[in-house]
């Protein structure tokens, strides 16, 4: 009877160690279950942190109007575009109205009326906008995407007009109740009286400063991730993976589903999974979300960035985010890969994701002041690249390139010329 029951007891005592060992492995509260399915990846600590979609929406430019044909610019990151943006986000914007853009002369309002013009590059989702300004809830407006806002005020009126200019082009959106006086416009504007005087060109399709700026060359320190990391983060079991060289000179590693390519003479990666299964319904919103979500599992940010572009169609969406080195974008060219995060969706999961290997160090390692041309210098030079396609976009950017030691990034000021083309000129 003893030896029965020591059995019995033994028997409960290696059943019980086993539901143990069962929930220590695959049920710790709060933790995920360590056996991973075919469609998850392996997320690697010892990258970039992530980033809240709250850091990377923001104006690429914010035009300040003073009336008498006067204006002039702040780019992000520079201590009056952070006060104005930062009050902005504050303030509360209600009870929109439709109206067509063709009713209004906004060439006249633009250098006869105070105001603050934001720009959004390609546009910006509302929903996303939502997340960072207090706009509120609007079945129609919400439908849309913004790439400029304009808050302004009128002689004798003691209104404040805030409008959203949607990417169709035809149809802008009045908000009805605007929290802001003409007072508080004013004085945002008044910030603008001392700085650097701009040209409005083309109808405000972009400004030309009136005397040259000034900006920073820098040489900055770097790493690189490897592509042993990028294994690690994008396959669901890196040690099934086969290696090929292509003519070219690039690498391939695939699973036979996924493959990731490599370019090591420019540091860049293009990683593509063609069987990314439907998540069903998407929207530039959501997609730009699931992007922005993907980058955090999957290599990070190590640096500053913005959300540059989002949604391109139906079915297949793409997605930019843009870096920035202080207030000014880092160019993205074909010569030297870096300075942009590319991602493409379909039905709201990532098919292609592509980004540079080499990220920024703190510190620099080398600094000094240069002077971009502006007034007739600058008009002259933009004359000749106007021949050839319209000028959408000036703006001032770096230009990076590898160091000779390749251990630094150097990043040269220039301005940055887009054309109607799509096309991007640089000019020094």
């Amino acid at each position: 009877m003893k030896e029965k029951m020591k059995s019995i007891l033994l028997a409960l005592l290696v059943a019980g160690s086993l539901v143990q060992s069962y929930y220590l492995i695959y049920r710790l509260p709060g933790g995920d279950s360590i056996a991973k399915t075919e469609n998850n990846y392996i997320k690697t600590d010892n990258m970039g942190p992530e980033e809240s979609a709250e850091n990377l929406i923001y104006p690429d430019k914010m035009q300040i109007h003073m009336g008498e044909g006067k204006h002039t610019v702040f780019y992000p990151n520079s201590t009056f575009y952070n006060l104005i943006y930062s009050r902005l986000k504050g303030r509360s914007f209600e009870s929109f109205q439709r109206r067509p853009v063709e009713n209004t002369d906004w060439n006249k309002i633009r250098n006869e009326d105070p105001g603050i013009e934001l720009t959004f590059g390609s546009g910006i989702p509302v929903s996303l906008l939502q997340r960072v300004m207090q706009i509120a809830p609007d079945s129609l407006f919400e439908a849309e995407r913004i790439d400029r806002i304009w808050i302004y005020t009128s002689p004798n009126d003691s209104k404040t007009h805030a409008m959203f200019f949607s990417t169709e082009g035809d149809v802008v959106y009045e908000a009805g109740k605007v929290d802001l006086t003409v007072q508080d416009v004013q004085q945002h504007v008044d910030f603008g009286k001392e700085w650097t005087a701009y040209s409005s060109e083309a109808g405000g399709k972009y400004y030309v400063p009136q005397s040259s700026i000034q900006m920073v060359e820098a040489e900055v320190n770097i790493g690189v991730y490897t592509v042993e990391q990028m294994q690690q983060s994008l396959f669901f079991d890196p040690g099934i993976t086969r290696y090929i060289q292509e003519k070219d000179g690039s690498e391939i590693y695939t699973d036979s589903k996924r493959s990731l390519q490599v370019r090591q003479e420019q540091k860049w990666i293009s990683y593509t999974d063609p069987a990314a299964p439907p998540a069903g319904e998407s929207s530039d919103g959501k997609d730009a979300l699931a992007a922005l979500d993907f980058v955090n599992e999957h290599g990070g940010w190590n640096g500053t960035y913005r959300l540059g572009q989002s949604g391109t169609g139906e079915e297949r969406s793409q997605i930019v985010f843009q870096q920035y080195y202080g207030a000014y974008p880092i160019l993205d060219t074909l010569n030297f890969h870096y300075g942009t995060i590319r991602l493409n969706l379909q039905q709201g999961t990532v098919s292609a994701y592509e980004r540079s290997l080499i990220y920024m160090k703190s510190g620099e390692q080398h600094k000094t002041m240069v002077k971009l041309p502006g007034g007739a210098e600058l008009k002259e030079k933009l004359s000749r690249i106007n021949k050839d396609s319209a000028i959408e976009d000036l703006y001032p950017a770096y230009l990076p390139e590898l160091t000779k030691t390749g251990t630094g990034l150097k990043l040269t000021p220039v301005w940055a010329v887009k054309q109607e083309s799509g096309a991007v000129t640089v000019i020094r």
